[in-house]
């Protein structure tokens, strides 16, 4: 019922994504007006809000949320007793007459470090109508929603130091950088390789007991020589550091190359002071740091090489996914096959699929019948049938038998294309645990190179006169060692792979937030038909009450009563009797066809015809009791379902119970989620004694019926409100209220447009298993990216301490610059290997629910 106070407001508001935008609102104007409705159409840019505020109040929490109100789209019922200084503030702001805000994705090149994910992050936020930036350290890539043009954004990220570069086509730019990755990795290790083969022999040669001091004109020239061959190493294996380094100061930001230049550049800086002008320096101060300059830019090369190779395995899932869609196809012209690239198949043409061809549009079968393996799609292995009318979706495999198929999707449009976008932009989303490293990332590099500044003031007032060599060492060994690479990775990666293998086991995950949010889900919402019924009736029990309802008789009265109706019962009914092999009577032929020569459909209560001159019934028990019959107690009325009975003027003939059959998965589903300690609810609109049997057979914990879609919000809120944190499992349609309320919403969907532009999560078929399987993903995903941020932070808490020299005092122990490059390029490895381990967790967890029951 309205609440009389309320004021209904519909804007239009642009950013808008998805169903989490909405709600992203909804707690914003929550904030002002706790008991406030709002309901949204992300593709529509439909917002819809009943509340007691008034339109600058809600206007100022729509901005708060990070959108934006249309003004050339307005349309508001606006109280009339608003005051006139509110309706002042009505007017719409100047950042309404922006224009409609694009996503973009764009390629990043030249970031090394989440300092760079942070610094091009806020070049493109400060672009005027930007609405969202996320930046990706992992994938390289940035999504951003803009109304400005692109070549201000492009220039935004020039400006900051970077090249960018607009993604038109996901598989296009997914086979680049396999290259890309590829060329960085050769490259990578030919530099490793230039700066360790002296490295190695100098750092060899010191601890052999070799001088690494200038005590003579012949040393001077020979370290001279020695140092100048080191200074074309750091050019050809290093230079892209410094360089980068460079961009970072024009640029008024700071990298980790800035860190890697600082540190190596004063160690040879230093040394070929040394060498040059012995004299200037105390005796003791007199060692030489050559092998250290060459030696950490040999390590991190090696080290950013190993994570190159390592995170090209990211992508996998994505990769898998782009192979499924054939590169040629057969188009059937005047009567000949031609082969063609699929870039030039149109709408409208006609393709020949193959025994063993992948489908390579998505379209519909006019010609042959075959079996399609669907299972990359649906996760269902057992293949299909499809036959004249039937759809097939690109990426599908042709078992057996020919198809000719008429083309109604291509390119970007197809199934395949939209999930493979979708996946591709969850992977490159940050859940919100991400944000806490890239707050300390945007202040890591200053405030290590304050550090360093710290360490080596310390240790020129309180060391002692021949302890003044290790001011240098001490300062680049904390320069060096403390790379925020691990933390810029400890997220991206993990999301990447906890993404696509959601998307693996059957779980479209829209963005990270999602894939957090379902991890720490405690209670889930099931709608009931279609989630966890199958959504489509079936005649489950049959009674032949009369002699003079034999099978064949009463089967073809039924299809002559049921024929010209389009209700769901009948066409259940009808498939029903399609089903059946009839039994061989010697009067079959008679009655093979009925033909009715009246016919009257009843409203609420069913249909009848007349046959032989006598009306013949097919109904409701309402419509029995009206014809003077009743019920045979032979019949069980209490069994839950819809009854149906045949009958004639004066005789019961049979009687039908038709229900919407559980899911098979559903059992199985249900109760691994209850071993995962989460409570489960049904909502249904059904009826009571319908609900009951389902709740009773799942051993759900409460189920609810007969709601109404407003009533099932209500119910979500009231569980909010009670500290759980909910999922909403539904069609995507019907429950659009309720998913958006929820904290993350499922969407049995078959992979329909409306349910992946809907749901948080889309569900690709509807088998509840992918649902376990996808919070399954999810649990162990945030696991593991705790695990990754735990030790990004502990490395760099541990590190920077020992490398300041900590620990010298009481144990003598100093961190070589050597050492800490090798710690620091291990730091990052570490991190990526531990993500990619996240394969290898995922498959064991889904191995252990499999088992579970």
């Amino acid at each position: 019922m309205t609440d009389v106070n309320k004021d209904k407001v519909s804007l239009s508001v642009y950013g808008m994504s998805c169903q989490g935008c909405v709600r992203k609102i909804r707690e914003q104007i929550q904030l002002k007006s706790p008991n406030a409705d709002v309901i949204g159409d992300p593709k529509a840019n439909y917002l819809e809000v009943l509340s007691d505020l008034n339109f600058a109040q809600i206007q100022r929490a729509v901005e708060q949320a990070g959108f934006a109100i249309s003004a050339n789209k307005l349309n508001q019922e606006i109280n009339p007793s608003s005051s006139s200084n509110d309706a002042e503030l009505d007017k719409p702001s100047s950042e309404g007459k922006t224009k409609q805000a694009v996503d973009y994705q764009i390629a990043i090149s030249g970031m090394t470090c989440a300092g760079c994910v942070n610094t091009v992050q806020s070049a493109l936020a400060k672009v005027d109508g930007t609405k969202k930036v996320e930046v990706n350290f992992a994938s390289h890539l940035a999504q951003v929603s803009s109304s400005a043009s692109l070549q201000n954004l492009l220039t935004a990220i020039s400006e900051a130091g970077y090249q960018g570069e607009l993604v038109t086509d996901a598989q296009l730019n997914a086979e680049q950088k396999i290259v890309k990755d590829a060329n960085e990795y050769r490259q990578k290790i030919s530099s490793s390789f230039m700066g360790l083969s002296l490295g190695i022999p100098l750092m060899l040669y010191g601890l052999l007991g070799g001088s690494m001091k200038v005590s003579s004109l012949t040393e001077q020239f020979i370290w001279f020589f020695i140092g100048s061959v080191c200074a074309l190493i750091m050019y050809f294996a290093g230079k892209h550091y410094f360089i980068s380094a460079w961009k970072a100061v024009r640029s008024h930001h700071a990298n980790m190359d800035l860190l890697i230049a600082i540190g190596t550049g004063s160690a040879w800086l230093y040394s070929m002071f040394v060498v040059l002008y012995p004299d200037f320096l105390p005796a003791n101060t007199r060692h030489l740091y050559f092998e250290a300059a060459v030696m950490i830019i040999g390590l991190i090369n090696l080290g950013q090489a190993l994570e190159v190779k390592t995170r090209s395995k990211t992508n996998q899932a994505l990769q898998k996914l782009l192979g499924l869609a054939p590169k040629q196809a057969i188009l059937i012209r005047d009567g000949q096959d031609v082969q063609v690239s699929v870039a030039n198949v149109n709408v409208g043409n006609v393709l020949r699929l193959r025994s063993g061809d992948a489908v390579p549009v998505d379209g519909d079968v006019i010609e042959g019948q075959s079996y399609l393996n669907e299972a990359m799609l649906t996760g269902e292995s057992v293949p299909v049938r499809k036959a004249v009318g039937d759809s097939v979706k690109a990426g599908t495999i042709n078992m057996n038998g020919s198809l000719v198929i008429k083309v109604l999707k291509t390119g970007k449009q197809t199934q395949l294309a939209k999930i493979v976008d979708m996946v591709s932009r969850a992977q490159n989303s940050k859940p919100p645990i991400s944000h806490l490293a890239d707050n300390v990332a945007a202040v890591f590099v200053p405030s290590v190179i304050i550090i360093a500044i710290l360490t080596a003031l310390a240790w020129f007032n309180f060391a002692n006169a021949h302890d003044y060599s290790y001011i240098l060492v001490t300062a680049v060994s904390v320069l060096i060692i403390a790379c925020p690479c691990a933390l810029g990775l400890a997220t991206p990666i993990s999301t990447m792979i906890g993404v696509g293998k959601a998307a693996e086991v059957g779980g479209l995950i829209r963005n990270g937030e999602a894939l957090q949010v379902a991890s720490n889900i405690d209670c889930l919402v099931f709608d009931k038909t279609g989630t966890i019924t199958q959504g489509k009736p079936s005649v489950t029990k049959v009674d032949y009450i009369s002699e003079r309802a034999h099978i064949d008789f009463a089967n073809a009265l039924v299809k002559a009563l049921e024929s010209k109706v389009s209700h769901p019962l009948a066409q259940a009914l009808l498939e029903y009797i399609d089903q059946q092999d009839s039994k061989q009577t010697t009067d079959k032929a008679s009655i093979d066809h009925i033909t009715l020569s009246e016919y009257e459909n009843l409203p609420g209560l069913g249909v009848r015809g007349r046959f032989q001159n006598d009306w013949y019934y097919l109904g409701n028990e309402k419509l029995l009791s009206q014809v003077g019959l009743s019920v045979s107690s032979s019949v069980n009325t209490e069994e839950a379902g819809s009854h149906v009975y045949l009958f004639s003027s004066d005789t019961l003939l049979s009687h039908y119970l038709l229900q919407d059959p559980i899911q098979e998965s559903a059992v199985k589903a249900l109760k691994n989620l209850k071993s995962m300690d989460i409570k489960l609810i049904m909502l249904t609109g059904d009826q009571k004694v319908n609900a009951s049997q389902v709740a009773a057979q799942l051993n759900l914990d409460e189920y609810h019926a007969e709601l109404m879609p407003e009533n099932k919000l209500e119910w979500i809120k009231s569980l909010q409100h009670q500290g759980n944190i909910v999922g909403m499992v539904g069609d995507g349609i019907n429950d659009a209220p309720a998913l958006a309320q929820a904290n993350v919403s499922f969407a049995m969907g078959e992979g329909t447009d409306v349910a992946m532009e809907s749901a948080d999560v889309t569900l690709l078929h509807n088998n509840l298993n992918a649902l376990v399987d996808v919070i399954a993903v999810s649990k162990v995903s945030i696991r593991n990216i705790k695990q990754n941020l735990w030790g990004a932070f502990a490395y760099n808490a541990l590190s920077i301490p020992i490398a300041a020299g900590l620990l010298y005092p009481i144990t003598g122990w100093l961190l070589s610059p050597i050492i800490a490059g090798m710690a620091m390029s291990l730091s990052s490895v570490t991190v990526v290997l531990n993500a990619n381990r996240l394969r290898q967790v995922i498959k064991i967890k889904l191995k252990e629910v499999e088992r579970a029951h």
